[in-house]
């Protein structure tokens, strides 16, 4: 890989990355009525998910999306599911409860995601029509019927939004 690769890939990590923290920290200031401050974190959020997705094109990571799904499925999902094991492992070890509980919900939240995108790929073309929710406390994602409880992390079935 090319210096101008490496680079790439490395402003694209730093931009995604900081596009979540200011999101975070947006968030926060809105909690303690700085609205003014929260708008300007979305803000500057929203021009690092810009830059974050120029770079993605320039990378030329962008491809069909038969191939997009099957990335996500090769490089993202298998690699994530071991990564996580690992580290549940080790925030246990640590008792690091906070740090067990978030590792634990992204692997049931990686699962769920891997039988998505199978489905979607055996499924392309078909357009079936699919509501989409997602549980705002841990990221657990149904389709069509919201439960009566998150079966990841517990939370109430308000606390599912519907993805467009």
């Amino acid at each position: 890989m090319t210096n101008l690769g490496k680079g790439l890939i490395k402003v694209f990590e730093d931009e995604s990355q900081s596009y979540i923290k200011y999101l975070a920290f947006a968030k926060k200031a809105e909690s303690e009525g700085y609205k003014q401050i929260a708008r300007l974190f979305r803000t500057v959020a929203e021009m690092e998910r810009i830059l974050a997705q120029n770079h993605l094109r320039a990378m030329e990571e962008i491809r069909a999306t038969r191939d997009n799904i099957q990335k996500v499925l090769n490089d993202e999902v298998d690699r994530n599911e071991k990564m996580y094991l690992s580290l549940i492992e080790e925030a246990k070890a640590e008792g690091n409860t906070w740090s067990t509980k978030s590792l634990c919900y992204a692997h049931e939240d990686k699962k769920v995601i891997k039988k998505l995108f199978k489905r979607a790929l055996e499924d392309i073309g078909k357009n079936e029509e699919v509501v989409y929710y997602l549980c705002k406390a841990c990221g657990f994602i149904v389709e069509n019927e919201v439960p009566e409880k998150c079966p990841v992390c517990g939370s109430r079935r308000e606390t599912f939004k519907e993805v467009i």
